[in-house]
């Protein structure tokens, strides 16, 4: 076996991994697709729309989720087909590993753990804001801090800088959806699949119930005029849409987060790909509609960073309504968090099975049949940086991880159509030779348009993990045995 950074795990590997995987393969077509919705709506109806919005967008928020559903669009077309030809977990980290190289699906994988990782963080500080507006419901009120990071804590509390404080609720949260996850993929998928049909039943009634409450105003002009901030950063204008575009691009991970439990669905070659596209159309719809009500609603600039579809509701006299939206939200969040990271144990899994990570990865439990260890190790890391951080540093971080994976993997489809037109493909992508460079463009295109202190974040991560690489999983892989 050559010793070169790119060589290429071969498909035989990958069959043999699907004859002996350890998992339980329990997940239909509509559960798989009830996954994906259940991971895509949370974190970017219930809480970003309030940061893209005041933030960046203002009422061309709409616009931001349009350009960050089209990149989606034919990534997922890509990931449909990989799916279809590679049924196993690992997403796109296998994908890269079976067409580009190893060194590159390494690189992939490692960000891929940016992508899980900070999206559970980003839902867990999310479900803290709106736990704590449902509790006040009640006439409850909870320490500022004891719900929030130091330095949210620091500005509600008229201080500067960070103050003593711990983010508990999502602490707590954390750990009551990794015991959930390490009992089982069956309990998980039906606690999901409950938790989806609550919050889809919300998300149509904010949609129909607050349509009639939009002042067409609060909508111009729809394109704010550019504003450059303290930072010397520029907000709104185009400028801000595609900005915008980046931090809603997270709302969008749930449908790669469906190919992650490959080894654990029933049919895998034909239901993946399905759930991929279904959950994806199903969501971008509805993210486009409360976009703009919410923004219809409420203008643009007074719009609750935490909390805002709860907190519009609000504002036009609608309490009953913010007590049904505050409980779906809070319910909506877990389901997203519980397949954020039962997408990051399975990338550690295919990770720890190709020899790129320790053993510990890829223990799994003799009852369970799940990746305790490693389910343990994601609930412990996510539920300390949740608690210590605040929420909009941590969503453009899991953008950034989000948008490498699917530039990387729509050119790789493509890679591999060239080198291997005839192997089996269950799903084809349609029009490949526009879809692929399509998804690799836009993908890279919204890289660029993050902020400065977001990419020095990000090739800092990335660094970490090309020394990581040549330290330890160049050694110890799998195809490095024979050498």
């Amino acid at each position: 076996m050559s010793n070169s950074i790119w060589r290429k795990k071969p498909m035989a590997a990958y069959e043999a991994d699907m004859k002996k995987s350890e998992l339980k393969r329990v997940l239909t077509k509509w559960g798989l697709t009830s996954l994906g919705i259940g991971a895509i709506i949370g974190g970017g109806i219930f809480t970003l729309t309030g940061i893209a919005a005041h933030n960046h967008a203002g009422p061309a928020l709409a616009i931001a989720f349009v350009i960050a559903a089209i990149g989606c669009t034919f990534a997922s077309l890509c990931y449909a087909e990989f799916s279809s030809i590679l049924p196993v977990e690992g997403s796109a980290y296998a994908y890269s590993y079976g067409t580009v190289g190893e060194a590159f699906a390494w690189l992939i994988g490692w960000n891929l753990i940016l992508e899980y990782m900070m999206g559970a963080t980003t839902v867990a500080v999310a479900w803290s804001g709106y736990f704590e507006k449902l509790v006040h419901l009640f006439g409850i009120e909870l320490p500022v801090r004891l719900m929030n990071d130091p330095y949210t804590a620091g500005e509600k509390l008229g201080l500067e800088g960070p103050v003593p404080a711990f983010n508990l609720a999502a602490f707590l949260i954390t750990w009551g959806v990794t015991s959930v996850l390490v009992k089982g993929i069956q309990e998980s998928a039906k606690a999901n699949n409950a938790i989806v049909i609550i919050k889809l039943s919300v998300v149509l009634f904010v949609i129909i119930a607050g349509a009639f409450y939009i002042k067409i105003e609060n909508w111009t002009p729809f394109i704010p005029p550019v504003q450059v901030g303290a930072d010397g950063v520029e907000h709104f204008g185009w400028a801000g849409v595609r900005t915008a575009a980046t931090v809603v691009f997270f709302a969008y991970i749930g449908f790669d987060a469906v190919s992650t439990q490959a080894g654990e669905a029933i049919n895998p070659r034909k239901d993946v790909p399905f759930a991929i596209v279904a959950s994806l159309i199903v969501c971008t719809v509805l993210y486009i509609l409360v976009s703009l009500v919410l923004t219809g609603m409420v203008k643009y600039d007074t719009l609750d960073l935490k909390a805002p579809v709860a907190a519009a509701f609000a504002d036009v006299g609608l309490p009953w309504a913010v007590f049904i939206i505050t409980i779906a939200a809070v319910a909506g969040l877990t389901s997203v968090m519980l397949v954020m990271m039962l997408g990051q144990t399975r990338i550690f899994l295919g990770m720890a099975k190709d020899g790129l990570l320790p053993a510990f990865f890829k223990a799994i439990h003799p009852e369970f049949k799940t990746p305790w260890k490693s389910t343990i190790l994601v609930g412990f890391i996510v539920s300390v940086v949740s608690a210590l951080t605040p929420i909009d540093k941590v969503s453009e971080m899991c953008s950034m991880g989000t948008l490498l994976a699917f530039a990387m993997i729509s050119g790789a489809v493509l890679l591999l159509r060239y080198q291997q037109p005839d192997i089996e493909r269950p799903y084809k992508a349609p029009l490949i030779w526009f879809v692929a460079p399509m998804g690799v463009f836009f993908n890279l295109y919204l890289m660029t348009q993050t902020q400065a202190a977001t990419w020095r974040a990000f090739l800092i991560w990335s660094t970490l993990g090309i020394i990581v690489y040549f330290i330890y999983s160049r050694g110890k892989s799998n195809l490095n045995q024979n050498d």
